[in-house]
Formats: structure tokens, C-alpha cells, sequence
């Protein structure tokens, strides 16, 4: 058992992060969010044409920029609860960490940079959770994986459905 496996209540499970690094990731994320508001805000609301508050594009966006806000503080609260906040003990992260932000950095532009846009939405969503899936399915170790490639092709593809069906009879919006 290795020594991050030990720490963890949960056998097999990896130790929570360091609370300073819950507290810089806190820190980034509020930023994030506040940001997110902020352009949120600043976007047209289309009264001057009839448009009513709740028809301003800026709504959903702003939303989660809230939502992101404040989780970040409830993070940082709770890493200043467990010392975050003390000296020493910086932010590092193990070499397995490292990979797994720099995978999901690579998949999330891969997304949102090549996918959305040159294919249907539904179909770039469905490919993005599939390959997230089984992405970090994978390094679970060989036994099973046949088994969660195949959930996870089951998961992207019902993701990129159920998108399609939101946006287009929920929310009335043609996806591209």
C-alpha cells in the first residue's frame, strides 16, 4: 500500500489534496467565477427589444459563474480550517496529478477548440465525456477495462443525447 493509499479513510483511495493546494485552487476558482459574473454582466440584455431579464444571454453563464464563486469559498474555508493558510507546505502535487489536470486540460480545448463547431454538438459532447471517461477509467489497471470502455461509450453516448434534447425541446435552442 502505497503512503498516499494510507492516509485515506477509504481503502485503495487517495489522500485528500494538501490544504494549501485546496487553498490556491480556491483562490483561482473564485477568480474564475468572479470573472465569469463580470463578463456575464456586461452582456447585452436586449430590453430595447421587448427582452425581458430572463431572456438576457448572460443568465446561464452568469449563473455558474456564481455557482463556481461560491463553492471556491466554501474550498477555501475549509482549507483555512485544516491550515492551509500556515506557512510552509506548498502546493505540490504528485506526478500522477500532474498528468491527470494536464489530460483533462487537453481534452477540455480538444473540445472546445477543434470538436464544437466542426461536428454536431451532440456528437462533439458525446465523444468529449467518452473519452473523459475512459481516460481516467484506464488507469484503474487492465481488469475490467473492456467492461468501463464500454460504459463509458454507453455514458458519452447518452451525454450527447441528452444534451441534444435539453437545448433543442427544453430550452428551444438549435444546437449547431
Amino acid at each position: 500500500m502505497s503512503e498516499t493509499e494510507a492516509d485515506s479513510p477509504f481503502e485503495g483511495e487517495k489522500a485528500p489534496a494538501s490544504p494549501r493546494a485546496d487553498l490556491v485552487t480556491a483562490l483561482v476558482l473564485f477568480a474564475l467565477g468572479t470573472a465569469i459574473v463580470v463578463q456575464a454582466w456586461q452582456m447585452p440584455r436586449f430590453v430595447e427589444q421587448s427582452g425581458t431579464g430572463l431572456t438576457a444571454p448572460g443568465i446561464v453563464p452568469g449563473f455558474y459563474g456564481v455557482v463556481i464563486a461560491l463553492l471556491s469559498v466554501l474550498l477555501g474555508v475549509r482549507s483555512i480550517a485544516r491550515g492551509g493558510w500556515a506557512k510552509g507546505g506548498a502546493a505540490t502535487g504528485s506526478a500522477a496529478d500532474r498528468r491527470q489536470l494536464g489530460t483533462a486540460a487537453v481534452l477540455g480545448l480538444v473540445y472546445a477548440g477543434i470538436l464544437v463547431g466542426r461536428l454536431p454538438f451532440w456528437l462533439a459532447s458525446a465523444l468529449f465525456v467518452f473519452a473523459f471517461t475512459a481516460a481516467f477509467e484506464w488507469e484503474l489497471g487492465p481488469q475490467g477495462r473492456a467492461r468501463r470502455i464500454i460504459e463509458a461509450a454507453l455514458i458519452g453516448l447518452g451525454t450527447g443525447v441528452a444534451v441534444m434534447l435539453v437545448f433543442e425541446k427544453l430550452f428551444l435552442l438549435r444546437l449547431p
